[in-house]
């Protein structure tokens, strides 16, 4: 088999290599999609500049690395823990093994936030720090708090804050939830780990094997998070204050009740962009 390096040009290379990728990669859910990704990071390029690449760019020293990644993928890492980025809202976000992976659902509470001012956030469960380092980037008056129970976690939240330009106005502080809180805040967010223990083996390898398990799930029925927030953020919220909490799309009903329960008026449930129930949020009264 002709090797992309010996191709009679830029075209066939590009192809050569790419099949490659995508033969090794077999049935997972779009293989040319990853063997994309994975060819313009070896070769040192973004992915939309592939076919700008020529014959000689495809050294077999790139090969190796290239095709090393895609065993990596085939293994079932994700590509974002590949790489050590993933693209969320407008921006690029460093992501290892510490954090959860920033997924295009979780845009949804990121929209329904900057519906509304705000002026000081609090993030619950920060994480990659991808929520509120997003709210922050889009609203430069604004400050925020970003809170998580690890401080690997934490780490990877303040390198994103550097390089997205708002590390001034994030603090970040190790938390179980409000622990070490004070203040008020305009605004509430959180992901936090909301899969039952029974659904845990039933999650695709890749979230299963390569996202933190405390990420995912309580070890119990997906709802002790909620239970725990709703319970006190009243104490942190500020009169009118709003908070939005991501849920997984069987969870808005019970989610809502812990709101009113709570107290909050206006508690309401908001879809993705697969119209499944994906935020739920609420006021705090006057």
């Amino acid at each position: 088999m002709t090797a992309p390096h010996e191709a009679a040009s830029a075209g066939q290379a590009l192809a050569l290599a790419l099949g490659l990728g995508r033969d090794r990669l077999g049935d997972l859910d779009d293989p040319m999609r990853d063997a994309r990704l994975l060819l313009a990071h070896a070769a040192g390029c973004e992915r939309g500049a592939l076919s700008r690449l020529e014959v000689e760019d495809f050294t077999p020293e790139v090969m190796t690395v290239y095709l090393a990644l895609i065993d990596q993928r085939a293994a079932g890492r994700p590509v974002s823990k590949i790489l050590g980025y993933r693209d969320f809202w407008n921006h690029r976000f460093a992501v290892t093994e510490d954090v959860l992976d920033p997924r295009p659902d979780t845009e949804t509470l990121v929209e329904a936030a900057l519906a509304q001012p705000f002026e000081r956030v609090l993030d619950l469960g920060t994480g990659s720090g991808c929520i509120l380092l997003s709210l922050l980037a889009e609203r430069p008056r604004t400050v925020g708090l970003g809170t998580d129970i690890s401080e690997a976690a934490l780490n990877v939240a303040r390198q994103n804050a550097g390089a997205l330009g708002v590390l001034a106005r994030a603090d970040f502080a190790i938390s179980d939830w409000f622990a070490a809180v004070a203040g008020r805040f305009d605004l509430i967010v959180s992901n936090p780990p909301y899969i039952a223990l029974a659904e845990i083996p039933g999650l695709a390898r890749e979230v299963r094997m390569h996202d933190p398990r405390m990420a995912l799930t309580d070890e119990g029925d997906g709802l002790a998070a909620y239970r725990a927030i709703t319970a006190q953020a009243g104490h942190y919220l500020r009169p009118r204050g709003r908070i939005l909490l991501e849920i997984g799309p069987t969870q808005g009903p019970e989610v809502a009740q812990l709101l009113s329960d709570a107290g909050f008026d206006g508690v309401e449930i908001l879809p993705d962009l697969d119209s499944r129930d994906r935020v739920v949020g609420g006021v705090w009264p006057i």
